[in-house]
């Protein structure tokens, strides 16, 4: 047996774990093991010392409610040594958690499986009805063929799965009268079709206490569940925004210890969100065809201990009446009157008395299917970095950072004052709050404001439910008295991925940098990618996939993707022919769109077959995909596609659309040919790969001029577009890239392109050896770059790099993948997708002397943090169980290269591969690793 233990490697036990004591308990427990076994005890009758941990079912912990019939079930394996793998592995799943008590399988006993597959491995046992409760676990078999212990219990739960599952009805407020406009808060023009937000309850009696309950509840546009007089859960801004007259999403509560022998009731709140927009703008949501006064579907289902069961659905016996919250617009803001507050409306023992009956309703036409992504949440709060006064009683709150939210108002005053918070992210020269660029494209109903009127009893804490605003500043008026920095605190929203991977350097720029690209992707995902969380709130295609290689390296957030590719399959045209926004009400169509934008939709399920291992999106997509390319194919002349738009907010110098709508064409095509190869399409495979060569072939002979070697009149962006898509034939590219790096230099090394451009420069030289370049290019701090926006006092990226737009945008932020990939060296080997195997390549790059990153794969922790001391590099390398890597050491040929405390030829499990450039090669197993080399004299210093 290979004992060869890591020093220093962080083992990590995921949430439901036992947490660090169960961790050392086990290891404890095998050490004493080790040492009472007699001395004549051979090895292989020894347990593995592999843990198995972190259970996944469809990328989620342990979900409630999936509509998923074979699931795919994921974990990740830990070992203190190096070399470890697994071999095979066996899955139990069963419908009571006793029975895997006993490694008993009611539903599924995989037997001992001979694969090395831990992720994305497909429930194949028996059908899985509606509600049906999977417990399940997993022991693997490791590199010497001895099994582990079994993992801890995970679960998953089934959901509804077709229409005769649901006994409810879709009901609303019946009729419904509007606010009184003393209470609006908003011009009666605005507002001649808002309805105060409907509560709903139903009160019921138990002979005794369930055993289990469940809630499966859509209420749109958002709602708010509550059971007995309180609300259920932290989730907010249920359910995701989805095209509902297609998908409508449902969610699943486990409500058990809420419910009690006697009296109980439920309650829901709704709020208009994006199915009832009833103010107006460009993108015309008031026109959505879906669009209708709120409305509830909700089934509670209970069972006890007897084995019986009870069905409690809505229907024309629920109560309805109105509440304090009397306008909600989901651009607007939300107007709360607390003296309408219906103190315990959610409790058994209320008051129903002139309730009336809610109306049975249509409800949306859209199927319902399950919210299988994490939900948003409330992530963090914020406290104000100060208060100014511009005027008398008019005080603007900085919160120090752009973020998408609201605020929680602590006040006291008299009954009626009306305090009125407005959000922004500009100040004008006299320091009130500027709202033009954010509300410039809102035609009725004020932008981004909030109004509490008091109720006049102590001190009252409120915060709205459903809008949400991006902004860094609010501006306050009315507040009764002269407030502190307790009155307003700021609540960041959004979708509640995990993280997945953290970067940090010894150049402060890029550390600051960073930072304001998680802050932005952070805003800009609402249950769905967005372009500004302020001015639009829409689904841009072509932001969303210039950001999601950057988004999966940072953030759990696979599942979340899952869910918005729905959504494109849901627009997409029997044409082909996508919008360019996502979901939408039928804007996008005729503007916004093209290759450029619409390749969303083939690169997302691209990316996450390469950073997620996931062939499923592919096959669930691909006749879609297909489609999209043959929509491409119907609009190109020759190959050549001139439709959509181009390289968005260039610095300075612009590029013809039809240059970059024809490499996205080029890589749409690319893609089916690979995915269909993948799927054994062999057909589409030839035809759709003999496409992608003849477009390749078609802008070659277009766009490019062998004289001056320059493609397109040799902008930054269609030269780097012709390197990043690999339309340059062999024999130019070195001529192409140099060309490119002279346009760079001649432009005192600063970047000229816009979001397109930009993605494909760090990228394409990067790929051409020419890292420095993109170095020079990232750390300038003049007009225009990154650094440029953060001397201006930027918290997250912007929209255009002169700053005129948008200031919380993400579509420049694939710098921070660079940051993994290229500074840090954590890289996608494309033979052995989703981190199976890893390249680790660091660059040494100008001025850096350190970097530290970890990215949390699929399979676990891939760790590369790297220091130069002295003119000697220290790298240290992470690779998780179950995978290998290929490590590049940079180095002076001349000099060797030790690993741990001697030469490498020593060293287990690193196998010397070869000398390229200044790199020293090793194919390196599971584990950690620390090498040392002199740093190579042409990138020192």
């Amino acid at each position: 047996m290979n004992r060869d233990w890591v020093p220093g490697l962080r083992l990590t036990m995921p949430p439901r774990e036992c947490g660090l004591l169960t961790f050392l308990s086990s290891y404890l427990l095998i050490f004493c093991l080790w040492s009472w076994l007699p001395l004549g005890t051979a090895v292989g009758q020894l347990p593995s010392e592999v843990l198995v941990t972190d259970l996944r079912c469809e990328y989620l912990v342990d979900p409630l409610g999936i509509d998923v019939v074979q699931p795919r079930l994921s974990w990740k394996l830990q070992s203190p040594w190096r070399g470890q793998r697994q071999t095979a592995y066996q899955i139990l799943v069963a419908s009571e958690e006793r029975l895997l008590q006993q490694d008993k399988a009611d539903l599924w006993d995989s037997g001992k499986i001979a694969s090395d597959q831990s992720i994305h491995v497909v429930y194949a046992g028996q059908a899985l009805a509606a509600r049906t409760r999977c417990h399940w676990k997993v022991r693997v078999w490791d590199r010497d063929d001895k099994s582990t212990a079994f993992s801890s219990v995970a679960r998953w739960e089934m959901g509804l799965l077709a229409s005769e599952d649901w006994q409810a009805k879709w009901i609303s407020a019946p009729g419904g009268e509007e606010a009184p406009s003393s209470t609006r808060g908003q011009d009666a023009r605005d507002t001649k079709s808002a309805q105060p937000a409907p509560l709903f309850r139903k009160a019921f009696t138990l002979p005794k206490a369930p055993v289990s309950a469940r809630v499966y509840l859509c209420g749109l546009g958002y709602y708010e569940l509550h059971v007995n007089g309180g609300k259920v859960g932290d989730h907010v801004l249920d359910p995701a925004f989805t095209r509902y007259d297609r998908r409508a999403l449902y969610v699943t509560y486990d409500v058990t210890r809420l419910l009690r022998r006697g009296s109980n009731a439920l309650g829901v709140i709704l709020g208009n969100g994006w199915y009832n927009v009833h103010t107006r703008c460009v993108w015309d949501f008031d026109k959505a065809p879906w669009r209708d006064r709120p409305a509830l579907l909700c089934q509670l289902e209970l069972t006890f201990d007897d084995g019986s069961r009870t069905i409690l659905a809505s229907d024309e016996s629920w109560r309805v009446t109105t509440g304090p919250i009397v306008f909600d617009g989901i651009r607007n803001g939300e107007t709360y009157d607390a003296r309408l507050e219906k103190p315990g409306w959610s409790a058994a023992d209320a008051n129903e008395a002139g309730w009336p009956t809610a109306q049975v309703v249509p409800g949306p036409q859209g199927a319902l299917t399950a919210q299988m992504l994490p939900p948003i949440k409330v992530m963090k709060a914020l406290r104000a970095a100060k208060i100014s006064e511009p005027k008398p009683r008019v005080y603007v709150f900085d919160f120090g950072q752009n973020l998408a939210g609201w605020v929680r108002l602590r006040v006291f005053g008299p009954a009626g004052t009306q305090v009125v918070m407005r959000y922004g992210e500009r100040l004008h020269e006299d320091g009130t709050l500027d709202q033009k660029e954010i509300g410039q494209h809102i035609k009725s109903g004020k932008p981004q404001t909030d109004i509490y009127i008091l109720k006049g009893r102590g001190t009252e804490l409120w915060e709205p439910r459903f809008v949400y605003h991006g902004f860094q500043y609010v501006e306050v008026t009315g507040l009764p008295g002269k407030p502190n920095l307790n009155s307003l605190e700021a609540r960041v929203v959004h979708t509640a991925f995990e993280a997945a991977g953290t970067f940090e350097c010894s150049n402060d720029l890029f550390n600051r940098i960073q930072r304001n690209t998680l802050w932005s992707y952070i805003s800009n995902f609402v249950g769905y990618p967005m372009d500004c969380p302020h001015r639009e709130k829409n689904g841009w295609t072509g932001d969303a996939h210039l950001a999601a290689e950057t988004g999966l390296y940072n953030f759990d957030a696979a599942s979340a993707y899952t869910k918005w590719l729905n959504d494109l399959k849901d627009e997409q045209r029997p044409s082909g022919e996508l919008p360019g926004i996502v979901p939408t009400s039928g804007w996008g169509y005729h503007w916004g769109n093209g290759p450029a934008w619409d390749s969303a939709y083939v690169l997302i399920p691209w990316y996450l077959y390469q950073y997620r291992g996931d062939t499923r999106i592919l096959a669930e997509h691909y006749d879609r995909l297909k489609l999209y390319v043959d929509y491409l194919t119907s609009k190109a002349k020759n190959h050549v596609v001139a439709i959509g738009l181009g390289d968005w907010a260039p610095a300075k110098t612009k590029t013809p659309e039809k240059v970059t709508s024809t490499g996205y064409y080029y890589r749409d095509a690319l893609i089916v040919s690979q995915a269909a190869t993948l799927l054994g399409k062999t057909e589409d495979a030839k035809k759709y790969g003999e496409l992608a060569a003849a477009i390749r072939e078609a802008f070659h002979k277009e766009f490019y001029d062998p004289q001056t070697g320059l493609y397109a009149g040799g902008t930054q962006t269609a030269m780097s577009c012709a390197l990043y898509h690999g339309l340059v034939p062999p024999q130019e590219q070195a001529k192409v890239l140099g060309k490119l790096v002279e346009s760079i230099r001649a432009n005192d090394g600063h970047l000229d392109a816009g979001i397109l451009g930009t993605k494909y420069l760090i990228d394409a030289l990067t790929a051409g050896g020419r890292a420095d370049v993109v170095f020079r290019m990232a750390t300038q701090t003049d007009y225009p770059s990154w650094g440029h926006w953060l001397q201006q006092g930027a918290t997250t990226l912007w929209e255009q790099w002169d700053g005129e737009a948008s200031r919380n945008h993400i579509m420049f932020g694939h710098i921070s993948a660079w940051f993994y990939a290229t500074l840090a060296g954590i890289n996608l080997d494309p033979e052995a997708v989703g981190f199976k195997r890893i390249i680790i390549r660091p660059q040494l790059l100008g001025d850096v002397t350190w970097a530290r990153t970890e990215h949390e794969s699929m399979y676990g922790t891939i760790k590369s943090a790297w220091e130069i001391r002295d003119g000697k590099l220290n790298l240290k390398v992470a690779v998780p169980v179950n995978t290998s890597a290929t490590v590049y050491v940079p180095c002076d040929k001349q000099k060797a290269v030790t690993e741990g405390p001697g030469p490498t030829h020593r060293a287990n499990h690193a196998r010397f591969l070869r000398v390229e450039d200044n790199y020293v090669v090793f194919e390196v197993e599971s584990g950690t690793y620390e090498f040392v080399s002199d740093v190579p004299l042409k990138d020192a210093g």
